[in-house]
């Protein structure tokens, strides 16, 4: 369970801004602007990519009329130039996904509800770029040339270029497709993908859980692929019933719940054609997870991660390409009260070294592996992300993103691999960065923003110098979305207090002007759950923005259990989901009503899957503390969900029952006193409906009284044209009766 958003940006806005003249018009924020378009937040770039070659920037780019829906563009290097590539209203057929594509891009946070191009990759000579495109392939050249490589039915999942340029790669019909790039006719390489067996795919698990999206990996040079196979015929299914408003369709979808099987995996190695197929040897325990696949530079061998079904033991294999055989270079440990925690750090140096992340000192940090030794390259009280940017093997550099200036904040780092521990920031202070890479790491796209300022790009070099803007967004200037706004925009504040166990908690809170002796309702947000952090000198949205308008002070709190603090901040839910995290939040609760301009009486609260788990379990936790509550796509029950989160935290629980019993929301239900309101996506197959009908089941039987919003055709995510806006006037309708703010 990732973090869920809503695409509706649910971070807070800034500080004030100063605009000069372009500020004089001043307008109020509606509902309907928030959500419309242009973004308010203005343009929002996806997947920028430097060229192999050096000489292009290509990024995604939104429309300003239909923020939803993506172009491909190109940037010359050299002349700072922009032109489009790809207009995926001309080229595309307008063809409906998938049901297999519309799910997996479901998964994939980046671009779920996004539509036009989502994806692209290049080919390695830089003189084309292959884009998927509804549900078809097409081959762009930078002359303006598109060509369609793919005519058969079926989805085309996870599409690649081959690294050395001779191949196009695709799953289609649950089977691997490869063809020559230049002349060659696609074919099936694998033949069994029917039923419940599925070549070079990731299973469910993988895309919701693992963040890996793809089940196959291709070797340098083109010799080799690694492709997993899996069977779900062990998997139990779950009748997800999609209705929608013209009717309803029903799909029998495999859903590991916990404490049930999971799906069978094996991994092969085998030529473009699909041939010389050689097992790769995971071991003789089944029941496991394949969690990562990396090849050695020079092809020689292939890199597994293979972890146990309690998720305390992950192993990395080195395997022999040509025959499958494999053996247990490292594993990683948990403590008897933890698990470990995935990463994609993992890099194979053209030394044989490997560069990896462990948090095994207590911190997530950087470590070099060398014939058996380790190096710790990181060190402190402080966090590496878990994914690396870059490394120039012939400086012996390393970059990275943390958090060693301040955990609301996320810079660029680097760290020379002869100087382990002298770590330089390469980005400026006061900002939360993302960053990409070209492969020689010489070069960097690095995405910011903070309080005043929504998201920039720009190119820099590998000092961290900026070359030139990419997209400055400036928010001060009179032609963008959000400058008309800035008159009425209000500060974003940060603090601490010391949550039930004295640990130190991070909040942020945006306040309307306050006049002296006036009590102010809050918009109590929070979400709670692990692997997320929601406090942070990012921008995110307008929308919290409009509450403050209405009248509502906007607050939220990172309680234990929430990422980017350590081990210890988040192994405090281990069996305990539902504990730690009700009660910091009860704790941020009762600090504002220690406040002279919080009226006690008026906090309600939100959340959002997780968060609305969270809802519930802190409206039966707290009788009293909140006016009301909204639990958006709630977890009921634990053993609802799936084996890989679920388990990860709580474990087995065949195992634990004890844990899953005190952990969910139906046994005390009829506890729940205050106000409450649950929504769900009927067609929700992450966090499936059952949830919401177990507890409303049980709500109506204790005579609980509750309101309740129910979005045909829906996912986990409920937003959308029109859908947003009619998501948000149900919630604060709701929420304003029991506060008595009036509506805008």
């Amino acid at each position: 369970m990732r973090r869920w958003s809503l695409g509706l940006a649910l971070a807070a806005l800034g500080a004030p801004l100063m605009a000069g003249d372009a500020a004089a018009q001043v307008k109020d924020l509606t509902l309907e602007r928030v959500f419309a378009s242009p973004d308010l937040a203005g343009s929002a770039p996806l997947q920028p990519k430097l060229s192999p070659d050096g000489k292009y920037l290509t990024l995604l780019r939104n429309r300003a009329d239909e923020k939803e829906r993506y172009d491909l563009w190109a940037m010359d290097t050299a002349t700072r130039q922009w032109r489009m590539l790809v207009d995926s209203k001309k080229v595309g057929t307008g063809a409906e996904l998938s049901e297999a594509e519309k799910m997996q891009r479901e998964r994939d946070r980046s671009i779920v509800g996004k539509t036009g191009i989502v994806g692209y990759d290049w080919a390695p000579d830089g003189k084309a770029i292959l884009v998927p495109l509804d549900g078809e392939l097409y081959l762009s050249t930078l002359d303006g040339q598109i060509t369609r490589l793919t005519q058969e039915q079926g989805s085309k999942l996870n599409p690649v270029i081959s690294p050395a340029g001779g191949y196009v790669s695709y799953v289609n019909d649950q089977n691997l497709v490869v063809g020559k790039l230049a002349d060659g006719t696609p074919a099936k390489i694998t033949q069994d993908g029917t039923g419940t067996v599925h070549w070079g795919e990731a299973e469910f698990v993988a895309q919701e859980e693992m963040s890996r999206f793809t089940g196959y990996w291709w070797s340098p040079g083109d010799r080799y692929i690694a492709v997993e196979r899996f069977d779900e015929a062990p998997v139990g299914v779950v009748a997800r019933t999609a209705i929608g408003a013209s009717g309803t369709s029903t799909y029998q979808q495999r859903y590991p719940k916990a404490g049930t099987p999971n799906v069978l995996v094996d991994l092969y190695v085998m030529d473009p054609a699909g041939a010389n197929k050689v097992k790769v040897d995971l071991g003789a325990e089944t029941d496991i997870y394949l969690t990562r696949v990396d090849w050695a530079p020079d092809a020689s061998a292939l890199y597994v991660q293979r972890m146990n079904r309690d998720q305390t033991v992950l192993d990395v294999l080195k395997v022999d390409p040509a025959t499958g055989k494999s053996s247990v270079l490292f594993s990683e440990k948990s403590g008897p009260t933890s698990w470990v925690n995935l990463s994609s750090a993992f890099t194979a140096l053209k030394d044989r070294s490997l560069l990896w992340w462990s948090e095994r000192d207590g911190h997530g940090h950087i470590y070099r592996w060398k014939a058996g030794k380790w190096t710790q390259l990181t060190k402190g009280d402080w966090e590496v992300f878990g994914d690396l940017v870059g490394v120039d093997e012939a400086k012996g550099r390393v970059f990275f993103l943390g958090n060693k200036d301040g955990v609301l904040e996320r810079h660029l780092y680097s760290v020379d691999i002869k100087k382990p521990g002298a770590v330089t920031r390469l980005t400026e202070a006061g900002w939360w960065n993302k960053v990409t890479m070209d492969g020689a790491a010489t070069r960097a796209i690095v995405s910011r923003s903070n309080t005043d300022q929504p998201s920039q790009v720009y190119l820099a070099d590998a000092a961290g110098k900026r070359i030139a803007w990419v997209e400055e967004n400036a928010v001060t200037k009179a032609d963008h979305p959000y400058n008309a706004y800035l008159a009425s925009h209000r500060e974003r504040k940060f603090g601490t207090i010391k949550g039930p166990d004295g640990t130190e908690l991070n909040w942020e809170m945006i306040t309307p002007v306050l006049e002296p002796g006036k009590r102010y309702p809050v918009f109590f947000q929070h979400y709670g759950g692990p692997h997320s952090q929601t406090v942070s000198k990012g921008w995110g949205g307008a929308l919290q923005q409009y509450l403050v308008d209405r009248g509502y002070i906007w607050f939220q709190i990172d309680n234990r259990g929430s990422a980017n603090r350590g081990k210890v901040f988040e192994d405090a839910i281990f069996h305990a989901m539902g504990s730690v995290e009700v009660e910091d939040q009860v704790a941020g609760a009762n600090y504002l009503k220690t406040l002279d301009y919080v009226d006690p009486a008026k906090i309600v609260t939100y959340g959002w899957s997780y968060g609305g788990y969270m809802t519930l379990k802190m409206l039966e936790g707290a009788p009293g503390v909140f006016a009301a509550g909204v639990a958006g796509a709630p977890v009921s029950r634990w053993e609802l969900y799936d084996t890989f989160y679920t388990e990860r935290y709580m474990g087995d629980p065949t195992k634990v029952p004890e844990a899953y019993k005190v952990s969910d929301t139906i046994g005390n239900a009829a506890n729940i006193a205050d106000p409450l309101l649950i929504l769900h996506g009927m067609s929700d197959d992450n966090v499936v409906l059952d949830n919401t009908t177990a507890m409303a089941a049980t709500l109506q039987k204790a005579k609980v009284p509750f309101e309740m919003m129910l979005y045909p055709g829906h996912t986990h995510r409920v937003s959308g044209p029109g859908i947003s806006e009619h998501l948000w006037t149900t919630i604060l309708n709701f929420l304003d009766r029991h506060t008595d703010q009036a509506k805008r």
